[in-house]
């Protein structure tokens, strides 16, 4: 991996955390005008037929194909866009930004553990004592240390909604492994698609029984300039530098990136003349300290099962010399680290067996 693609791979990753971090101040903007479920079924109902446009132009139209898979698709994206979307924006009406900002930052150990949940694998105990810590740093954040009054602040029921939420965007990201065959594009889009009969059909039952009311005309118009931040920067080029930039440098560096996500916020918020106590700043650097330190738990467990592997490997090719097995020791490792692209060294003809 070059500088430039490094480089690359990290603007793109950027541009999205920040479209991520400025999703929930200009929500919060929008949901005194626009409830939640309106909101959310104009922003995915809208995001869909981009996704679905930008789908048939990069992959042609036998991409826009269920393969049979339409149920378990539906059912990912409606964990994923239904359940994310909703309860975010329902819970912000009782929460602050920054709550959901830290609250999300969390999912790279959510993800530890909800695997662990649905495939049986275990997390290392590093991940789940940084999940604890992450956990304390949300506390202190929502509570502003004050841990007694957890519901007594009024916003225990937002957090908890958006807690639900990023499981349910844990979820419906795992899933994506469900369909090998798919691209990243193809996922997001076609269980973007899917997801919407949920969305409205929640949003009818709103409706009905009288929770929201149906906004006017007016209404929508007045946060046209919000709803294009939600849909065309948030959802649209959010999504796709997201999986642009982790393409370029990988998971593991990538999920990094979703630091920026409260920073865009704390730095929003202390723009528009907040005041944040020092304990909400040492729960977010938990958080993102946790993060940080997991990642370099991901990466030594990686490395050390790379280094198993190599010397695996090695001892199953005798006819090499041993200037070749230690050059493949160090070419593997190298490997690892990004540093080269190259594959196990071949025995030539004079030394095989």
């Amino acid at each position: 991996m070059n500088a430039m693609t490094s480089l690359r791979g990290a603007g793109l990753l950027l541009v999205a955390a920040t479209a991520w971090g400025g999703l929930f101040p200009v929500a919060m903007v929008t949901l005194p005008v626009l409830d939640p479920f309106h909101m959310t079924a104009i922003r995915y109902g809208l995001t869909a037929i981009v996704f679905l446009g930008l789908l048939a132009l990069a992959e042609g139209p036998q991409a826009v194909k269920l393969e049979g898979r339409g149920l378990r698709a539906a059912l990912l994206g409606t964990a994923g866009f239904a359940g994310l979307g909703l309860t975010v924006f329902i819970g912000l009406q009782y929460s602050r930004p920054e709550h959901g900002a830290i609250i999300m930052a969390t999912q790279p150990l959510i993800t530890a553990v909800v695997a662990w949940w649905l495939r049986g694998v275990r997390p290392e105990r590093g991940t789940l004592a940084l999940l604890g810590v992450a956990l304390l740093g949300v506390l202190l954040v929502v509570t502003k240390g004050h841990c007694t009054g957890l519901l007594a602040g009024g916003t225990g029921l937002g957090d908890l909604l958006m807690v639900v939420g990023a499981v349910s965007w844990v979820v419906y990201t795992l899933g994506a492994a469900d369909f090998p065959a798919w691209s990243p594009l193809r996922y997001t889009a076609l269980t973007c698609v899917l997801s919407l009969p949920a969305i409205f059909g929640l949003t009818a039952l709103a409706t009905a029984t009288g929770y929201v009311s149906t906004p006017s005309v007016a209404d929508v118009e007045s946060v046209a300039w919000q709803l294009a931040y939600i849909v065309g920067i948030a959802s649209v080029l959010g999504v796709l530098s997201w999986n642009a930039g982790n393409k370029l440098l990988g998971v593991t560096n990538g999920v990094l990136f979703i630091n920026f996500v409260p920073v865009t916020v704390f730095a929003i918020r202390i723009a528009q003349g907040h005041r944040f106590q020092a304990i909400e700043f040492i729960g977010a650097a938990l958080v993102i300290g946790a993060l940080v330190a997991n990642n370099l738990l991901v990466r030594r467990a990686a490395f050390r099962a790379t280094a198993f592997q190599a010397e695996r490997t090695v001892c199953a090719i005798p006819a090499c010399s041993r200037r070749q097995a230690g050059r493949f020791r160090i070419e593997s490792v190298l490997q690892w680290r990004g540093a080269l692209r190259t594959t196990a060294p071949r025995c030539s003809g004079s030394e095989s067996a």
